[in-house]
């Protein structure tokens, strides 16, 4: 991980070659998404769903763990011969033993009570609140970037089919990982900006509920977990939480630290908080529709899109200066504009029409703004020197997307000299790769080479040094 103030990310090191037979399938005409969180399915899915990358990497974070985390844990000679005899056959004919999850049964505040809340709070004045009135299953959790607290959960309450590399388990005894359900990115939000306005003085302070506090849900969730056998007995460790939100989780962070944590990237995070060896990069979920046509440069006159809050804080200050540089671009188009409904339509029209998108660093390094681009086809141009990107160790993003030094990006010029400079048929290999990456045979044959890459690296650095905290 970067902390603020360090210098740029090394050069990124070469991926993961693939086998051949990962690669037979042709690609499909726009991202496939699964009907389970861990297994692909031919039916389709209510409307929000996240992207296929979210699932597999989520599936591979719990099998890595389970991996480092057993007290059996294969040799490194061994798992270098299983890798080099993988194949499409042997898989299939000897699956691996599932991970065995137990999902921790919180106090239902901690889960649907947060969507609950996150409704009322939103509800029009004077009126009943429908959240109360809903059953579990019937609530929706809102549109949300980071949603894939929602679909785990989900998937895990659901018993599926015996050969999922995920088994949920009733006793946990049995379970290799312990599953924290807590929606702390929903949580963070639970409070509008702006209430919802009263007719009057009068139905204001008729109507003023329960306030809620996303601190105090964090302080009662971590002292119901010390009260856990199973959380004290190897401090954590073997316990896993999703925080996307950058402030997620914020004023637990260091009581949970020994934990797994998936987060969105580390931005806000010090190096004794969180860091690659034992936490997981988790891409945001979309927030517009996929492009559903084919790869294609002449529908896309724009050279470059751009949407977005033009000033921001830390790394992201350089939002400004790209404005100033590109708003001038007759071939550009670069707006601000807020998250809304109006926003979201805008953005989905500017990046489907647009050969290149811009992703600039925010707050944090990382946004939705590049999984946007890339159920788009619009090839991302990222500008975010300490990005950390999920499945790097798998995918060469300079195959699907174009990295470009913050100094240079903020030359006059600079930048649309160089996109138009890049050929037609240059684009079209970018998006066919996009394509490519989102196979599911690309998946799932990813998903063998990641666990391999990271567990001889765990197994040959700090293997001694992680068994002794458990």
């Amino acid at each position: 991980m970067w902390e603020r103030g360090r210098p740029p990310r090394k050069q990124r090191p070469a991926p993961l070659i693939l086998p051949a037979s990962a690669l037979v399938s042709p690609p499909p005409p726009r991202f496939v998404f699964p009907r389970s969180l861990f297994a692909l399915a031919a039916r389709a899915m209510p409307s929000r769903r996240p992207s296929p990358v979210i699932l597999l990497l989520l599936a591979l974070a719990f099998a890595l763990l389970f991996l480092l985390l057993s007290p059996s844990a294969p040799s490194a000679s061994r798992l270098s011969h299983s890798f080099v005899s993988t194949s499409p056959s042997s898989s299939a004919s000897s699956p691996p033993s599932p991970v065995k999850i137990y999902l921790y049964d919180l106090p239902s505040k901690f889960t649907y009570g947060v969507v609950r809340s996150y409704m009322s709070a939103r509800g029009p004045s004077g009126s009943p609140d429908a959240a109360a009135v809903l059953a579990d299953e019937e609530l929706r959790y809102p549109g949300h970037q980071h949603s894939a607290e929602w679909w785990l959960f989900k998937d895990l309450r659901r018993r599926g089919p015996r050969d999922r590399p995920v088994a949920r388990v009733d006793d946990p005894a049995e379970a290799d990982l312990f599953y924290v359900p807590f929606f702390s990115s929903l949580s963070l939000v639970v409070n509008p900006i702006r209430p919802p306005a009263a007719a009057n003085a009068s139905d204001a302070a008729a109507t003023v509920g329960p306030s809620y506090s996303d601190e105090a849900m964090q302080d009662e969730l971590v002292e119901w977990l010390e009260r856990q056998s199973y959380w004290r007995r190897h401090r954590g460790r073997d316990h896993v939480f999703i925080c996307q939100d950058p402030n997620a989780l914020y004023r637990v962070v260091d009581r949970i630290s020994n934990a797994v944590l998936l987060v969105s990237d580390f931005g806000r995070l010090r190096g004794d908080q969180a860091s690659l060896v034992k936490d997981v990069i988790l891409p945001y979920s979309h927030r517009i529709n996929p492009f559903k046509g084919d790869v294609n440069v002449d529908s896309r006159p724009a050279l470059l899109f751009f949407m977005g809050n033009r000033y921001r804080k830390e790394g992201g200050k350089v939002r400004d200066t790209l404005f100033q540089v590109l708003e001038n671009e007759g071939d550009v188009i670069i707006k601000h504009g807020a998250q809304s409904r109006v926003s979201r339509r805008m953005a989905t029209q500017g990046m489907h029409s647009s050969k290149f998108c811009l992703h600039p660093a925010g707050d944090t390094p990382s946004a939705c703004r590049l999984f946007d681009a890339l159920v788009s086809l619009c090839v991302p141009v990222i500008v975010s020197d300490h990005i950390e990107l999920p499945f790097e160790d798998v995918i060469d993003y300079s195959n699907i997307s174009i990295f470009v030094d913050t100094s240079k990006a903020v030359q006059p010029g600079f930048l649309t000299s160089m996109l138009r400079r890049v050929s037609s048929e240059r684009i079209l290999e970018y998006q066919r790769e996009i394509q490519r990456v989102s196979a599911p045979s690309f998946l799932v044959h990813a998903a063998i080479c990641i666990l391999v890459h990271l567990m001889l690296y765990v197994l040959s650095v700090n293997r001694n040094q992680f068994c002794t905290y458990i």
